[in-house]
């Protein structure tokens, strides 16, 4: 495991991995340890990681770059890269996170064991393509739609192809990120991290209060799609992990297109209220055309059925 402390002695790390015949359980990190050596049952090829801390102490916060898995049994190694911080009050102020693995080859990393030195210049959140577009947004360049557009053209391509082929390429989490980054407005004096999560969080406020006061009831796209929108925030807020508003993101897009709710979601969160205040006029998510284009892509996946880890939904009650 690589990772950079401010200071170990007070965190209780965990982990959890994951793969096609199950989980290894949570297994604690001793304090102050690189590595640790644990046995399990065979869980076949490994996907997911699971890490997390308890926050025992002010200074319990630590830097996690990734987390490299090592089975002595097959001799394949996994990477679960990460680059975020695990602490209240670093980042998004997540306390455990879901890594997806990555199979290396041998020797790939030779240096999996060692502590890196110093902690990369920007550690917060968004990730590392969404702070480019924040750089850009500042500078007022303008951003290529059609690149957001046509990434996410390629995710979907690339989700369907998964259904036919065992390697999945592709990110759609991130490439929905940047969609969503696209136009937003934000303080650069006050405001050192965006997150969307906060975003959708304020729009089902807008959307309740809407609701509560009549005001949009004779529009069609505000009814069940609505409620179950509202729904689902509620619900991954209400969890008791101690996920950050990236994970939270994460585990909304992963739910809507689990549950086929996603498409009908977008064009709920371009009409709210909120929209035109939060987003530039030039923003995709104001951008009708661009909208209506997310959801027919997003509509593709439906005949799909996608199944998620227990690992990614553990705690939400749905």
């Amino acid at each position: 495991m690589k990772k950079l402390s401010i200071a170990m002695t007070t965190v209780n790390p965990w982990v959890c991995v994951s793969g096609e015949l199950g989980d290894s359980g949570i297994r604690q990190i001793p304090k102050n340890t690189q590595e640790i050596f644990f046995q399990c049952k065979n869980l076949g090829r490994l996907s997911t990681l699971q890490l997390g801390q308890e926050n025992s102490g002010l200074l319990a916060k630590c830097f996690i770059e990734c987390v490299v898995v090592y089975n002595e049994i097959t001799g394949h190694t996994y990477k679960f890269p990460c680059g975020r911080w695990l602490g209240k009050g670093m980042g998004d102020g997540s306390l455990e996170r879901v890594l997806i693995g990555q199979l290396v080859s041998l020797g790939a990393e030779e240096d999996s064991g060692k502590w890196s030195g110093t902690p990369p210049a920007e550690l917060g959140s968004p990730p590392q393509a969404g702070r480019a577009i924040l750089r850009s947004l500042g500078r007022r360049n303008k951003i290529m739609s059609a690149e957001v557009q046509e990434e996410i053209r390629e995710v979907a391509n690339n989700l369907v192809k998964h259904f036919h082929k065992p390697e999945p390429e592709g990110g759609l989490v991130e490439a929905l990120h940047k969609f969503f980054l696209h136009g937003f407005r934000f303080n650069r004096l006050f405001q050192r991290n965006v997150f969307i999560w906060d975003f959708v969080e304020k729009a089902v406020v807008s959307m309740e209060t809407a609701d509560q006061m009549e005001d949009l009831r004779g529009s069609e796209s505000w009814g069940q799609p609505a409620d179950s929108l509202c729904h689902y925030v509620h619900a991954i807020n209400a969890s008791p992990r101690n996920m950050g508003k990236e994970g939270k993101f994460q585990l909304f897009v992963c739910l809507g297109v689990r549950d086929r709710l996603i498409s009908q979601w977008l064009p709920l969160l371009a009409e709210c209220p909120l929209t035109s205040r939060t987003f530039e006029e030039c923003a995709m998510l104001r951008d009708h055309s661009a909208v209506d284009s997310l959801s027919r892509i997003m509509h593709t996946l439906h005949e799909f059925t996608v199944t998620l880890e227990a690992s990614l939904v553990r705690g939400v009650d749905l």
